[in-house]
């Protein structure tokens, strides 16, 4: 018998599938459900995070490390339970909101995207991740396929890359012209001050990574089969090309840097640490507070006595194999 077999066993014997314990009155029973509920979806939120690879593999985890895994658990539930207080407030008030995530490939944008979004409402708060251009689009206005992803009331909207992508990976991969570019700067400042001036809030951050940890990141996601998908062709490239990527990350601090919508520089090289500082920083630039909510009452179960639920056919189940 395998461990899944045992803890299956274990958990029908303890009565978690097959109903109250000797003894145990309804109610006690339904709240010992209720909190192992919850503490499953902790657990299924965890092992996101802990891989059980680290033991598969003989790595062992200090004992300042794992006092540090636990800092960062305890503080990124917490702040999640505030993200979730100014999405309440966001849709109760109406406000608009953009978050712009740009850096380097593999600076942890995506990482902090997740932590954000992982126990929000995808009604109300989207992840903006735009593909290269198709030919149509090339021939627009350059801003024309980011404006139908702007936020209506009551939603945020998360730009995994912007319209910043001129600036950068255009300007470095030569996909735009010199004419293209510098329109760019004389534009942006403009665009940002009319979606500003419209209500939109506009938050900037450029997530910077050193040379030596995107290298690290990089081999990583070469020798990990679960992340190779994450390296494109262009990753490598941009990779080869780490210097321009340097001037003209420069370039566009300096010259879309206004008070309308600054720009956040997030210190990316402990993941940990850039995703608990941006989502505390991305909550103090919003003046939201705690909504007061009806009380939600569960309604009873309309029961008819001439109701007979019918048997689905055994053929219909998915195999038990764990």
């Amino acid at each position: 018998m395998n461990e899944l077999d045992r803890a299956g066993r274990a958990g029908r014997e303890s009565g978690i599938e097959s109903g109250p314990e000797a003894g145990e009155d309804a109610e006690r029973y339904r709240r010992r459900r209720l909190d192992e509920e919850l503490i499953d979806a902790y657990d299924e939120e965890l092992e996101m995070e802990v891989d059980d690879r680290l033991q598969e593999s003989g790595l062992e985890i200090s004992d300042e490390a794992r006092a540090l895994r636990r800092v960062y658990f305890r503080e990124l539930i917490r702040l999640q339970g505030e993200l979730v207080k100014m999405q309440d407030w966001i849709v109760s008030t109406g406000h608009r909101l953009v978050v712009i995530f740009e850096g380097r490939d593999a600076a942890g944008k995506g990482g902090v995207i997740k932590r954000i979004t992982q126990r929000l409402n995808p009604r109300m708060c989207r992840v903006a991740a735009l593909p290269a251009p198709n030919n149509r689009e090339r021939t627009q206005w350059y801003f024309q396929r980011y404006v139908q992803h702007l936020p209506a009331g009551g939603e945020m909207v998360l730009f995994d890359r912007s319209w910043y992508n001129r600036a950068g990976v255009e300007r470095v991969m030569n996909f735009c012209t010199d004419e293209e570019y510098e329109e760019f700067f004389r534009s942006v400042p403009e665009f940002e001050k009319m979606l500003v001036r419209s209500g939109i809030q506009i938050v900037k951050y450029w997530f910077s990574i050193t040379d030596d940890e995107q290298e690290v990141r990089f081999q990583s996601r070469i020798e990990d089969p679960l992340k190779q998908w994450k390296l494109s062709p262009m990753d490598l490239e941009s990779r080869r090309r780490w210097e321009q990527y340097t001037h003209v990350k420069e370039v566009m601090l300096q010259r879309s840097h206004i008070p309308e919508a600054p720009w956040w520089v997030v210190q990316g090289v402990d993941k940990k640490r850039a995703r608990l500082n941006c989502i505390h920083h991305l909550l103090s630039q919003v003046p939201y507070h705690e909504v007061e909510h009806a009380s939600v009452t569960l309604p009873s179960r309309v029961h008819h006595p001439d109701y007979i639920r019918q048997p689905v056919p055994e053929n219909m189940f998915v195999p038990e194999v764990y």
